[in-house]
């Protein structure tokens, strides 16, 4: 994959969470870079949307990454109609803020379910065609993998097992061929970020943060980045760069978030209510509506 001049094309990636946001935006730049993309998400219309932005050959599938039976139908789809992939990018993903004592415990589970566990599920249903092809695995992570944040238990939970699960899978497959990277990001601009500023406690969690940790960055400009790093077989990816330099200090980032939010909670709390913000963006209120995984698997026509 990485000794042609464009090492993409003519080969098959698989985008979850394609619907929208970051994944379909990886979708457009992948087939752009030449790749042929199987697209999965949730919403059937929605994916034919992307999938009508698309500048190539694409698919789409209307599945649940968490419904392993309807995710190992889509796999064996994938492989008959596009061919093995030899790219999979683990993007679907799913956030919710708020008191973890006054959190919905099925809310709660379901963010760790479709980040973690369905994160897993993927990876777990086209291993076989990675191996084949000697291809690569990008898990999308994110800075609360590297720092926790309060009122985000779920989500900074969830994040810090894709990583803990991408280096051990990179240990495992890596004397197979096959490569495993980790993105970490920070703010993106999708509707999940635009949801969470219209929440008052988050909107302030944010604006609390040092100015570059705040800043919002173009899902276009994050997608061509990812891409980049998918045709390089990046270990990690960064983005914005500067993420690079928290590795560095993650050992410090549990006693300083905490000694901050010791002092800032408490004002917040004089200013605004903190109230559980259900699934957040387009993709939690579908991901909230769609309970009709006897349908999951379904390809387009």
């Amino acid at each position: 994959m990485s000794g042609s001049v464009r090492p993409l094309q003519g080969r098959t990636a698989v985008v979850t969470g394609a619907a929208r946001g970051l994944g379909a935006a990886m979708a457009r730049e992948l087939a752009r870079r030449g790749a042929t993309v199987a697209l999965l998400g949730r919403e059937a219309s929605t994916l034919a949307d992307v999938r009508g932005t698309i500048p190539g050959p694409a698919r789409c599938w209307e599945v649940d990454v968490t419904d392993d039976d309807a995710m190992r139908r889509v796999a064996a789809e994938v492989r008959d109609r596009l061919g093995p992939a030899s790219v999979v990018v683990a993007n679907a993903g799913v956030a919710e803020g708020g008191p973890f004592a006054e959190s919905d415990p099925a809310l709660w589970r379901r963010v760790i379910e479709v980040n973690l566990v369905g994160s897993a599920g993927t990876a777990r249903v086209f291993l076989a065609d990675l191996r084949a092809c000697r291809g690569y695995f990008l898990q999308i992570a994110s800075l609360a993998s590297i720092g926790a944040s309060p009122l985000m238990s779920a989500y900074c939970a969830s994040k810090a097992g894709v990583e803990s699960f991408a280096h051990s899978l990179r240990a495992e497959v890596a004397h197979e061929g096959i490569d495993v990277g980790i993105a970490y990001l920070n703010w993106t601009d999708t509707d999940m970020i635009r949801d969470a500023d219209d929440h008052p406690v988050l909107r302030e969690l944010r604006a609390h943060m040092p100015r570059p940790a705040r800043k919002v960055h173009p899902v276009e400009t994050v997608a061509a980045r990812l891409v980049r790093a998918v045709e390089r077989r990046s270990a990690a990816v960064y983005a914005p760069s500067w993420l690079r330099a928290t590795q560095a200090v993650r050992a410090a980032m549990p006693p300083v978030v905490t000694f901050v939010s010791k002092r800032e909670l408490p004002r917040l709390q004089r200013k605004t209510a903190f109230e559980a913000t259900g699934l957040l963006g387009a993709g939690g209120r579908a991901d909230t509506d769609g309970g009709h995984r006897a349908s999951a698997g379904r390809p387009d026509r």
